[in-house]
């Protein structure tokens, strides 16, 4: 080898080097990637603990049903780090979902950052779309988390990230539903009005506590049956990724 030849080497060598020593305090800087303990991981306590069982059982079934591994992790404070690489540095290092399949996502929430990002698999990318994963993020999380309300941000994204995986969500079914539902009209609201009025004249004596009745303690639309502690999810640990890839796929958002 040449002078010249080394030269070059030990100055690439040393710039190298000054890189590397530049760009460690920023790299220490960053925090870590959190133990994955079992499917919802809430460093942050954003989660109520009824609503952790009630999505641990929603996650564990799905991946009973086709293998998929879901897993939600919330941190304090992303460190100055943005969403998105430190949701890909979590991904590697748990590597949700089967080895072959690349069948995994992973949604993580930065309370103090106000921050959230879904993660989704090289093998879920056709199911789970960035656009859908955007809307999860924009429609169910953040209005669910402006008004304080966590656990129904959580579980709603939860259902909509299963339903992605089954082919039951679609991108614009919730702008449809924004736009078409929320608010009904005039007139459709005078006719409901009148019908009820009617109705309640003629039967609302007729049966003991009124023609609309609601069930027990439970009944309400996220409410899963059956008792949680039979899954063996409920004490946590035990749970792993099963080698699955990412490859980048999915969206970001703030709340």
């Amino acid at each position: 080898m040449t002078i010249r030849k080394r030269s070059r080497w030990l100055l690439f060598a040393c710039f190298a080097l000054a890189l590397l020593l530049a760009s460690a305090p920023l790299l220490a800087a960053f925090p870590p990637v959190p133990a994955l303990t079992q499917r919802v991981n809430d460093y942050a306590a954003m989660i109520s603990p009824e609503a952790r069982l009630q999505i641990e059982k929603k996650l564990a079934a799905i991946e009973a049903a086709d293998g998929t591994q879901i897993a939600i992790l919330t941190v304090p404070t992303l460190q100055g780090e943005p969403v998105e690489e430190f949701s890909i540095r979590v991904a590697e290092a748990w590597k949700l979902g089967d080895k072959k399949r690349d069948n995994g996502i992973l949604l993580i929430v930065s309370s103090a950052d106000r921050k959230a990002r879904i993660e989704v698999g090289k093998g879920l990318e056709g199911r789970l779309t960035d656009l859908q994963s955007g809307r999860i993020i924009r429609d169910i999380i953040k209005p669910a988390f402006a008004r304080g309300d966590f656990d129904a941000g959580f579980i709603g994204a939860t259902d909509a990230m299963i339903s992605a995986v089954k082919g039951e969500f679609k991108a614009d079914s919730l702008a449809t539903a924004k736009g078409k539902g929320d608010k009904p009209s005039i007139p459709i609201v005078f006719i409901i009005l009148i019908v009820l009025f009617f109705y309640l004249r003629l039967f609302g004596g007729r049966h003991r506590g009124g023609p609309f009745g609601f069930g027990g303690p439970g009944g309400g639309i996220f409410t899963s049956g059956g008792g949680f502690g039979d899954s063996g999810f409920g004490g946590g640990g035990g749970f792993s990724g099963g080698g699955g890839d990412f490859g980048g796929g999915g969206a970001s958002g703030d709340w």
